[in-house]
């Protein structure tokens, strides 16, 4: 029962850095914020790979640091992007875009994630936002997706803790 609290502490600190990053982003980007509701609808899907997500945190700890680099070319292709695309109502059709985009991701990144859904939902998130407009809504959702993880992990660590002890 020691090492999976350990990899859940690691894996805490490379979110809180992708948070920092994100953090600064929204800033930035003041459209953001208008699309936050709809960002919650998705969170609903995204909450269920969490739990996928905690067991397979030794994939996840080699993910999160491509993550960074990958929301930095998110940042610079977004900003271009978003102030065309206004619309909520693009947003549900985009969820099944996620869903449908996630198996062609399964192919190119087979080795790393093939169980792992949520990030493939960021890595795949980049394709999207090369070829589409509403993928803005993504990112933020996403920054409020890792806040929800930080806390749902530290009390998976507090049970674990408690197991051990």
């Amino acid at each position: 029962m020691g090492p999976p609290v350990q990899q859940q502490q690691q894996q805490q600190q490379q979110q809180q850095q992708q948070q920092q990053q994100q953090e600064e982003q929204q800033q930035q980007k003041h459209q953001q914020q208008q699309q936050q509701q709809q960002a919650q609808q998705q969170q609903q899907q995204q909450q269920q790979q969490q739990q996928q997500q905690q067991q397979e945190q030794e994939q996840q700890s080699q993910q999160a640091q491509q993550h960074q680099h990958q929301q930095e070319h998110q940042q610079h292709q977004q900003q271009q992007q978003q102030q065309h695309h206004h619309h909520h109502h693009h947003h549900q059709h985009q969820q099944h875009q996620q869903q449908q985009q996630q198996h062609h991701h399964q192919q190119h990144q087979h080795q790393q994630q093939q169980h792992h859904h949520h990030h493939q939902q960021h890595q795949q998130q980049q394709h999207q936002q090369q070829h589409q407009q509403q993928h803005h809504h993504q990112q933020h959702q996403q920054q409020q997706q890792q806040q929800q993880q930080q806390q749902q992990q530290q009390q998976q660590q507090q049970h674990f803790l408690q197991f051990v002890v």
